[in-house]
């Protein structure tokens, strides 16, 4: 049975919690000597994808929970170091999943302190159309799971089943 929500941030914020455990998992999947891996020269290796994530999801988090969101303010690379400078610094596959989840932790405080009337206020987005406050939660919570499914595929290409492909072959009862 689905679960009854209270309002459209509570359901977003569930919706993003499965997206980031997921995520960890996958992350938790790769052997720690495993993440400078990257499929080609011009792609992020599998932490600086991990980064990647973390940078997006705090600068969202730090915008979208403001009374004054503006991410025209300061350009996209600006705004990613002063919402999330610190990350670069994490390196070891703890770190990078101790911040995983207790950002998580952090951004769904920071949301309901928020509030919902305040995610459904009209923003300029990054491409200079108007949206809510909500709509780009959802943008971002996307962009995590697109990048969660590049996780899985340089797992892949590294000879690692993952995770949920386990999961469902395990409870389908399929031999390995």
């Amino acid at each position: 049975m689905m679960p009854i929500f209270d309002s459209l941030l509570e359901e977003t914020l569930e919706a993003w919690s499965d997206v980031r455990h997921g995520l960890i998992e996958e992350v938790e999947n790769i052997p720690h000597d495993r993440f400078d891996f990257r499929p080609t020269a011009e792609t992020r290796s599998v932490r600086e994808l991990i980064q990647h994530v973390l940078e997006v999801a705090l600068m969202m988090t730090g915008e979208l929970t403001r009374p004054d969101t503006d991410f025209h303010r300061a350009p996209w690379l600006e705004l990613l170091d002063h919402y999330a400078g610190h990350v670069k610094h994490a390196r070891r596959k703890t770190e990078l999943i101790d911040l995983l989840r207790s950002s998580f932790e952090e951004a769904e405080q920071s949301f309901r302190s928020a509030g919902e009337l305040a995610m459904l206020q009209l923003i300029t987005r990054f491409d200079g159309e108007q949206g809510t406050k909500l709509a780009w939660l959802n943008h971002g919570i996307a962009q995590e799971m697109y990048h969660r499914g590049q996780l899985v595929l340089y797992a892949r290409l590294m000879g690692i089943e993952p995770v949920l492909t386990r999961r469902i072959r395990e409870s389908s009862g399929a031999q390995d």
